[in-house]
C-alpha cells in the first residue's frame, strides 16, 4: 500500500507528460490510499479542465466516476491532531499534511510531485518519478 497525493491520481486519470509515471507507480503497488480529501482536489483539478473547455461535462463526471472506484475502500479519515502536528513542524498547507499523516499513520510511503513535502518530510514521502522506477 501507499499512500498517493491528488495529482499522481489525476496523472494516472489525465493523459499527460506525467501519465507514464503514474502507470508505472500503479504497476508497482496498485493499493492505493488517500485522505477522504483527495475527492475534493480532484474535483478541483476537474473543474479548471471544465472552465478551460478541455473536456465535456459529461467526461469529467466519468472521470472522477473512475478514480472513485480506484480509490474505493482506501479513503480514509485523519485524526485532526496528526494534520496539525505535521503542520507545525513544517511550512506545508494543511491540505498536504493530511496526505503526510496518512502515510504516517498506515506506515508507508507518501507518493507526491510536490517539492515542498518532498523536501519537508523526506522519511515520509516520495518523488513519483523514483518510485515508479522502483
Amino acid at each position: 500500500m501507499i499512500v498517493v497525493d491528488t495529482n499522481v491520481v489525476a496523472y494516472l486519470l489525465l493523459p499527460g507528460a506525467r501519465t507514464p509515471e503514474a502507470e508505472a507507480a500503479f504497476h508497482n503497488d496498485p493499493d492505493w490510499a488517500a485522505p477522504m480529501l483527495w475527492r475534493s482536489e480532484l474535483r478541483n483539478v476537474l473543474a479548471l479542465y471544465l472552465r478551460r473547455a478541455e473536456f465535456a461535462l459529461s467526461r469529467a463526471v466519468a472521470i472522477m466516476d473512475q478514480a472513485e472506484k480506484l480509490m474505493r475502500g482506501r479513503e480514509y479519515q485523519v485524526a485532526a491532531e496528526r494534520i496539525l502536528a505535521a503542520a507545525a513542524q513544517s511550512t506545508c498547507t494543511a491540505y498536504d499534511c493530511e496526505f503526510v499523516a496518512l502515510a504516517q499513520e498506515l506506515g508507508v510511503p507518501l507518493v507526491t510531485t510536490d517539492s515542498m513535502i518532498l523536501r519537508q518530510f523526506p522519511a515520509t514521502a516520495v518523488a513519483l518519478g523514483r518510485f515508479a522506477k522502483t
